[in-house]
């Protein structure tokens, strides 16, 4: 047999097995529990992100047998069986003197993975079939909500061809799983992340033209199922899994994880912080999990006293950004059917992104604040705290022209900073709060406020973003996942592992402000 078909046949008895393939947790429960609470790594993800060098049973016979010896070094035996990732960037220092656009083109490269590295017995890695792009540092994987924004770099380096193959990684995985895992690795299994492969796919639409929409309308309509599972028998006031049935009948969507135990690439994190809360444990730990896949891994929005982990209710929410997010997928999925001349489920989809739109507008907008936020559906009252999470609606023109300009006053009011848009008003050690800003989100509100007219402020935003992407580069040859807005001298901080450079999402927004708004360093006052 030639080599490439070999391969390809080796590549997917490998994607089969993964099907079935369990957690880190799951193959070696001893092993993973004594590394993991024992301290041996700083960061709770390098554990399950290592290669097993023998079979789970080895490992965990070999595990009884030595963890009572005298001299036994846990470190040494995780060295003697697992080989330990290495950082995506390794190795690799940027020129900074060889300017901005080349450090762009050549992460791209850096960042690529290939199918082949997916490749390995036992370990946590799901097989994609085609090369994929990571977001970098820690994040040794593809990230579903991050994609879309890198996808945006790579139509702009034209890169069509990685694009395209990412979108059918994310059909792969769709078809595999059923949904499109928050990452492809085993111990994310459990959940899914923001919704954006129908704006994946819209995106290449726009580039190789309207017949890929109906390429993905399987996979397009199976993601729909997933987030809509159950909802049909719900009763008015009541949730299961992702969707939930409001008070007069109508239904909108919440974020889950189907794990009601400590999130394995965060373990000891999840541990500790379960001692501090009053919830029952499974509880606390589903809602940690659904805030993990929401993206906004954490936030005082999820949290009832706004200040404290300990105190988080994700579940009990109706985000706005997810519901949009949907309210999208069934316009493309309308689209979609539209163009195969089936124009009875086109209406069907074209009436339920109507009635999702009009349910946004009533149970998340909140008339006094001028502003869109996530609604308690437990307590039936809007939420209090103003998040970024509000320009969804403009970036998918849920919004009425009032709302939009009301939206857009609060914006540049309350939350446009020297650096660009602060996630939220809360000042707090989460990473999704003030004084941090990120890509995705600058990139949503830019976009929904020029879909409203709002163009003076987009450029404003886009330019004090900009401009602090470029210095910080200048200054140490280094693209963020994340920036302090408020204060543009100090790194961004927060949560629970230190600022990653890389950076996926962060490098595909700049290059595409860079290339919409045509901003160079010279315009931005900050040399050449």
């Amino acid at each position: 047999m030639p080599i490439r078909p070999l391969f390809l046949t080796l590549l997917l008895l490998t994607a089969l097995s993964a099907l079935a393939q369990p957690s880190p947790r799951q193959l070696f429960p001893a092993v993973f529990e004594a590394v993991q609470l024992g301290g041996v790594f700083p960061d709770s993800k390098t554990f399950v992100d290592a290669r097993p060098k023998a079979a789970p049973a080895v490992i965990e016979a070999a595990f009884q047998q030595q963890k009572n010896q005298p001299g036994f070094s846990l470190k040494q035996f995780v060295a003697q069986f697992f080989e330990l990732p290495a950082a995506p960037t390794a190795g690799y220092q940027s020129r900074v003197t060889a300017g901005l656009r080349h450090h762009l083109d050549t992460l791209w490269t850096v960042l690529q993975r290939q199918p082949q590295d997916s490749v390995g017995r036992y370990g946590s890695l799901l097989p994609l079939p085609k090369p994929y792009v990571v977001p970098g540092g820690r994040f040794r994987e593809v990230y579903y909500w991050d994609s879309y924004f890198t996808m945006l770099g790579l139509r702009e380096s034209g890169r069509t061809a990685l694009l395209r193959g990412m979108v059918d990684n994310f059909a792969s995985l769709i078809n595999r799983q059923g949904f499109i895992p928050n990452g492809n690795r085993t111990y994310y299994l459990t959940r899914s992340q923001p919704p954006f492969f129908a704006l994946m796919v819209e995106l290449l639409a726009q580039t190789q033209g309207d017949t890929v929409r109906p390429r993905y309308q399987p996979q397009l309509l199976r993601e729909y199922q997933y987030w809509m599972a159950g909802a049909d028998s719900l009763q008015p006031g009541t949730a299961t899994r992702c969707a939930v049935r409001l008070p007069a009948g109508e239904i909108l969507n919440r974020y889950y994880d189907a794990g009601d135990y400590a999130r394995e690439e965060s373990y000891a994190e999840d541990v500790a912080t379960a001692r501090q809360t009053s919830q029952p444990k499974p509880e606390f730990y589903r809602h940690v999990r659904a805030a993990a896949a929401s993206g906004w891994d954490f936030s005082t929005r999820w949290f009832r006293d706004e200040k404290t982990l300990a105190s988080i209710r994700t579940l009990e929410l109706v985000p706005v950004d997810l519901n949009c997010l949907l309210y999208g997928l069934e316009q493309t999925l309308a689209r979609g059917y539209r163009q195969q001349g089936q124009a009875n489920l086109a209406r069907n989809f074209e009436q339920k992104a109507q009635a999702r739109r009009k349910a946004i507008r009533c149970y998340c907008w909140d008339k006094s604040a001028g502003w869109f936020v996530d609604y308690d559906f437990v307590a039936r009252q809007p939420m209090r705290l103003r998040t970024l999470a509000g320009a969804f609606p403009l970036f998918f023109q849920v919004a009425s022209t009032s709302e939009a300009r009301q939206v857009a006053a609060g914006l540049q009011r309350d939350f446009l900073k020297d650096g660009g848009l602060v996630t939220t008003l809360n000042h707090s050690d989460q990473q999704w709060d003030a004084p941090n800003g990120w890509a995705p989100l600058q990139y949503v509100a830019i976009e929904g406020l020029n879909h409203y007219k709002q163009q003076e402020l987009a450029r404003t935003i886009a330019t004090r973003w900009v401009g602090l992407n470029v210095r910080v580069f200048q200054q140490t040859g280094k693209l963020l996942e994340k920036y302090n807005v408020e204060n543009t001298q100090l790194t961004a901080g927060g949560g629970e592992y230190p600022t990653q450079d890389g950076f996926g999402w962060t490098n595909g927004v700049l290059l595409k402000l860079l290339n919409q708004y045509q901003l160079w360093p010279k315009d931005l006052g900050i040399g050449k």
